[in-house]
């Protein structure tokens, strides 16, 4: 019994070593908030998960939100939040809210790296002009300080991994004249993906992945088909967005976007070491 035991763990190693040998050298960016950001063991999982890539030789880069620890935050401020098609109405206070919640989230992520053995460095879009942004112009409404990715700083990023570090990047933006912009984590995350030309982008959720017309999970999707499905409404709501950044990504040469459920306890190990994986990727 204790043999075959063994014999087991000793097949899921070699299973791993194909994907190890594949992606050694490799930048893979890795997307974490909204429902997949859940205290507790999810957390610390993935804490592991980057740790033990980066021992193999795997670069790994984080971008997290905070989305509803922002909103728990302004609600015990008094001040409502509204959304305009999933995007938060930044004002200048808000804005505040948004920096000091993201500049938390940033920490503790990266303690919780170092403290499993990792070499990780927090950063957010003002660190060296990492993420150059823009304001997000809406055709309807005034987002406020909500911006987009115009340029992200390669050159600090590559200097980074040179050294070892693992870069965990918390979504904020500078424009030309400083003013700092709150940016969606998936599209910061699309964005330094595309710059880097990674390996992989690795959007975790709350939900298994992408499903087809009967609700099956679809674990292999070309961006054609993506398209389709998005155009026939199979494709909806907040998993649009997501959708759309993966498909900008491979646009701009990334070799695989994948959607996973981070909830599952080291997802990422799942996804990235195992022949079946546990989501779906997207390819061109």
């Amino acid at each position: 019994m204790i043999e075959k035991e063994l014999l087991q763990k000793a097949q899921i190693l070699i299973e791993a070593l194909p994907y190890i040998r594949r992606f050694y050298g490799k930048t893979m960016v890795i997307k974490y908030g909204g429902g997949a950001m859940a205290k507790g063991p999810e957390e610390k999982a993935l804490a592991e998960d980057i740790v033990l890539m980066w021992y193999v030789g795997i670069k790994p880069i984080l971008v997290h939100g905070g989305g509803p620890q922002i909103g728990d935050l302004l609600k015990r401020l008094g001040k409502k939040s509204s959304f305009i098609q999933g995007m938060r109405v930044t004002d200048e206070e808000t804005m505040e809210v948004v920096e000091m919640v993201l500049n938390k989230i940033n920490k503790d992520l990266v303690y919780l790296i170092n403290r499993y053995g990792g070499k990780a460095v927090g950063l957010s879009g003002k660190d060296a002009r990492l993420l150059r942004a823009r304001k997000l112009i809406h055709e309807e409404f005034d987002l406020g300080l909500v911006g987009e990715v115009q340029e992200v700083n390669v050159e600090l990023l590559e200097a980074l991994q040179k050294e070892g570090f693992i870069p965990v990047i918390a979504p904020i933006g500078v424009g030309e004249d400083g003013t700092p912009y709150n940016i969606n984590a998936d599209m910061v995350a699309g964005a330094v993906a595309g710059a880097l030309r990674a390996e992989k982008l690795i959007l975790l959720t709350d939900v298994p992945g992408i499903s087809d017309e009967e609700g099956n999970l679809i674990q292999s999707l070309r961006s054609e088909r993506a398209e389709q499905l998005i155009q026939k409404g199979v494709i909806q709501g907040g998993m649009i967005p997501k959708v759309r950044c993966c498909l900008e990504a491979l646009n701009l040469g990334v070799s695989k976007a994948h959607i996973i459920d981070g909830t599952l306890p080291h997802a990422l190990l799942l996804e990235v070491f195992t022949d079946k994986g546990i989501g779906t990727e997207i390819v061109r």
